[in-house]
């Protein structure tokens, strides 16, 4: 494990899967944590595809890809390649840890990325900044995503409200978790988080899209405690958002994971909103875990 602190802030990542197992500011949890292997993808850097592919089929320059089934209860490949890759440490500071794998060509993933990840604290929280670069000799599309369960500290979840930036949310077949029709506006629909209201009650295991960026040119979404609470902010290339409202995380109970997305589920056979990168490019972006007063 892998510790950064700043201040009264500590964090805690794991080099395998580069995953993000703690953050507290003066003793009080703003991500939920866990004690060996990560429950319900808690933390997970999901690349270079988040959340589901169909089948674990897709089409590469027309030629299928067949990928590992991940989700054997629903026949999908889910969450990625990197998640259970032990990363290795490009840097490690007092506030700073850099971490790097690489993606190689494989059945089912034909073009290696060089991926790295990095956390960092600092008087606003942590910031987390991704990076993929195209080490192979063929243009590729991918997706970035990751699995954080932001945390109120110490509020019950049951007594937070949630507030998200989302416009739209993406219809699934309830049996694969598949899209099965185009995203629709939230406004009128029970999942219209744009003002917060109370978690209570609330099952999600949902997709939002149309996530827009505030004046400050970022996406925010938050979690509003009595105690504490808690904001993840994304740069705007996160515009799509996995909500999970399980009721037994390990430890816990009721938690609720927001995912910031660059692409919706399924999006390697939708092709929606997928990153290409010519051989040599590369990419960036960031998102973070703010207290709230």
């Amino acid at each position: 494990m892998l510790e950064i602190s700043y201040g009264a802030s500590r964090a805690v990542i794991a080099r395998t899967g580069a995953g993000l197992r703690s953050f507290e500011v003066d003793g009080a949890p703003y991500v939920e944590t866990y004690d060996d292997e990560p429950p319900m993808g808690c933390g997970a850097v999901l690349i270079p595809w988040p959340n589901r592919t169909a089948a674990a089929t897709w089409t590469f320059n027309g030629d299928p890809q067949h990928l590992e089934v991940t989700e054997p209860a629903r026949g999908n490949a889910i969450h990625g390649l990197v998640r259970h890759a032990e990363w290795d440490v490009v840097e490690h500071t007092g506030s700073l840890v850099s971490l790097e794998t690489t993606i190689a060509a494989q059945a089912g993933w034909p073009v290696p990325l060089h991926v790295t990840t990095s956390y960092a604290l600092d008087e606003n929280g942590l910031t987390v900044a991704h990076g993929v670069h195209n080490v192979g000799d063929r243009s590729t599309p991918f997706g970035v995503g990751t699995h954080p369960y932001p945390r109120a500290g110490l509020s019950e979840n049951d007594d937070c409200t949630l507030r998200l930036a989302a416009t739209t949310v993406v219809p699934v077949d309830a049996e694969s978790m598949i899209p099965n029709g185009v995203p629709q506006h939230v406004e009128g629909t029970e999942y219209d988080f744009r003002e917060a209201r109370p978690l209570k009650g609330v099952q999600l295991d949902t997709a939002f899209g149309g996530c827009e960026p505030g004046p400050d040119g970022l996406v925010r979404h938050e979690v509003r405690g009595p105690r504490q609470s808690v904001e993840l902010w994304a740069d705007p290339d996160f515009k799509w958002v996995q909500v999970y409202t399980p009721d037994a995380f390990p430890g816990r109970g009721r938690a609720v994971a927001i995912e910031p997305m660059t692409c919706p589920p399924d999006a390697l056979n939708s092709g929606v909103d997928l990153i290409v990168l010519a051989p040599g490019e590369a990419w960036a972006a960031r998102w973070g875990v703010r207290p709230l007063a």
